[in-house]
């Protein structure tokens, strides 16, 4: 086998929307080039798909687009977490990957949820299955298209997809593992419990090799060089989930909270202690440390806001004061709250209500949920420490807007981190660890150090009114639509 030539680490992100690539020093941590490329998304009324094969292809183009791939020494691929990727006996896809914004499988996660009940859930998996789980999407599968589950031989998450392409070995991580909903948090293996489920009965045998945050998966083979333009030879590390790259990326410690602002919004710390949520707002991840990841999700964030500033034919900046106008954004269904079958609500319209004012509510209304769902997180773990900063990262970060209403919402100081490509980040951070043999956080902790940029905004006063506003009518369309379900 060729050894790779150069020194460059490649950190992926395959998101939801697009590959993006990143070439870093391993030493300083200094960004080298970076490469994107696009994804295309299908599916209407709550389905969300895409080709596997478009990942590859994207790669390709992302990795092309540094110029510098054949520096690469050693990959690692952080990506999307969830998505149900389903192989036939020649590792080709049966169908569409089913995306972790896709609601279709609600009763499917309803029924898995029932069969135990939401505690045992908690304390067995630590997790409760809400429709982004794979386990899910699985059993959705066996159900819709009995004929596709049939021919399925392999079973893979988006980032075991594009790892085992690259050097051949069916792997993943406890982190990316831990959202499938068939992997134990408290034993750190599959679960037979789960896989013998009536509705689930999957072969372990179907499904990727968990392996620990710094070994090395393999090699990239002759053939995945040529087509991608790396040598033959360089390092594949384990991968992860896009949330565990993040927050690895980020070099974050015990008791510092972040949001994620993207397609989705997220909350997390990286927490000692494994989590377990009876009531499904925070799924008790792994993370890609061996420490943990206890996280809250919403599937409404940035492309909401972008929505309603389509619809009033206004700039995203263009808010002006809420007043008494409340949103919720949840034009996709929620996660959290668990409503797969929500829609979004404007509460309290005047004749006096300007645009802006909708659009302001928009920004609100997906960060009190987030906020929300933090707070869950500090009751469950010790999670976020009082005078901590809120890190803000994800297509989102950047708006002033946002930045303003986070800062107004929670009290806290607010920080933007200098470097916008986390999940790759955090993805080199792992490459760059295989390769030298040095523990992922300490990298990640000397490239913060050693890249300086990132920026503070002061706390300001909560706005303790807009909060309670918001709170009181989330909490009466949670209690209407539980209601409704009932009859």
């Amino acid at each position: 086998m060729t050894e790779p030539h150069g020194g460059l680490v490649a950190g992926v992100d395959s998101s939801t929307q697009a590959t993006k690539v990143v070439l870093v020093e391993p030493e300083t941590g200094r960004r080298v080039a970076m490469g994107r490329a696009p994804h295309e998304v299908t599916g209407s009324e709550g389905a969300r798909e895409s080709d596997p094969e478009s990942w590859w292809t994207a790669l390709g183009i992302a990795l092309a687009e540094t110029g510098r791939a054949g520096d690469v020494a050693a990959i690692s691929v952080a990506a999307q977490q969830h998505g149900l990727v389903t192989l036939d006996d020649r590792r080709r896809p049966v169908r569409p990957a089913v995306l972790w914004n896709d609601t279709r499988s609600g009763p499917d996660a309803d029924g898995l949820v029932g069969a135990w009940g939401p505690d045992a859930w908690a304390d067995r998996i630590g997790s409760v299955p809400v429709p982004s789980f794979t386990v899910t999407r699985w059993a959705w599968l066996r159900r819709t298209d009995p004929a596709a589950a049939e021919r399925t031989r392999a079973i893979r998450l988006p980032h075991d997809c594009l790892t085992e392409r690259l050097c051949g070995r069916a792997a993943t991580d406890r982190g990316d593992a831990s959202g499938t909903g068939w992997w134990s948090t408290a034993t750190e293996a599959y679960a037979p419990e789960v896989l013998g489920l009536p509705s689930v009965a999957l072969d372990q045998a179907l499904l990727p090799e968990v392996v620990g945050p710094g070994e090395v998966v393999g090699r990239v083979r002759a053939e995945a060089a040529a087509e991608l333009g790396l040598s033959a030879g360089v390092v594949v590390g384990p991968g992860t989930g896009d949330n565990m790259g993040a927050a690895l990326g980020l070099g974050i410690r015990p008791g510092e909270p972040v949001l994620s602002l993207g397609t989705s919004g997220t909350a997390y710390v990286v927490s000692e202690r494994r989590p377990a949520d009876p009531t499904g707002i925070v799924a008790g991840f792994a993370d890609a440390t061996g420490r943990f990841l206890p996280l809250a999700c919403t599937l409404n964030c940035t492309l909401a806001v972008d929505r309603v500033a389509g619809w009033l034919d206004l700039d995203r900046a263009a808010v002006a004061p809420s007043g008494g106008v409340v949103v919720l954004p949840w034009f996709d269904g929620e996660r959290t709250p668990n409503l797969p079958g929500a829609s979004a609500t404007i509460v309290g319209l005047r004749q006096s209500s300007e645009p802006g004012a909708i659009l302001m509510a928009t920004y609100e209304g997906a960060l009190v949920g987030l906020l929300e769902a933090l707070d869950r997180i500090a009751e469950l773990v010790g999670g976020a420490a009082p005078g901590a900063p809120l890190t803000l990262i994800g297509g989102g970060a950047n708006g002033p807007v946002w930045q303003a209403t986070a800062q107004r919402l929670s009290g806290r100081p607010i920080r933007i981190p200098a470097e916008p490509e986390l999940v790759a980040l955090g993805a080199a951070v792992q490459a760059a660890s295989v390769l030298t043999g040095e523990g992922g956080p300490a990298i990640a902790r000397r490239w913060s150090e050693s890249v300086a940029g990132d920026r503070m905004l002061e706390p300001v006063p909560a706005d303790t009114e807009a909060i309670e506003r918001i709170r009181d009518v989330r909490t009466r369309y949670v209690e209407l639509a539980a209601e409704l379900e009932a009859r």
